[in-house]
């Protein structure tokens, strides 16, 4: 028997809670050409509106789940859903906030490049 009242590392709590909310598991399959996890990157905002965040900040690729599928009606042909952790929490472009992580559309993250050794 294990003893569940130890801590639960966070990206564990955040998985189960999200999964809780959406009623499924997250995906672990990661999908050939995705950004992998632990990737750095920058979330940039929209050329043609004020969002959906109030500045461009930095973050990684999160493992807890595989980018999955953009079914939104504006979503661009292709386009993944990244969990992405923040560098430093945001506000979005409402002023919600702050978040630590969320689930960011493709168009909205350009890769960095990994500092060479």
């Amino acid at each position: 028997m294990t003893d569940s009242s130890g801590p639960v590392p966070e990206d564990m709590g955040d998985r189960q809670a999200i999964e809780h909310i959406l009623g499924r598991p997250l995906s672990q399959a990661w999908p050939a050409g995705a950004l992998a996890p632990g990737s750095r990157v920058t979330v940039v905002r929209d050329q043609d509106w004020d969002g959906p965040w109030q500045v461009e900040f930095l973050g990684t690729i999160d493992a807890m789940g595989a980018p999955e599928p953009n079914t939104h009606a504006q979503a661009l042909r292709g386009e993944l859903l990244y969990w992405v952790t923040f560098d430093e929490s945001q506000y979005d472009c409402d002023g919600a906030g702050p978040y630590r992580k969320a689930q960011i559309w493709g168009r909205y993250l350009r890769a960095e490049q990994e500092p060479e050794v």
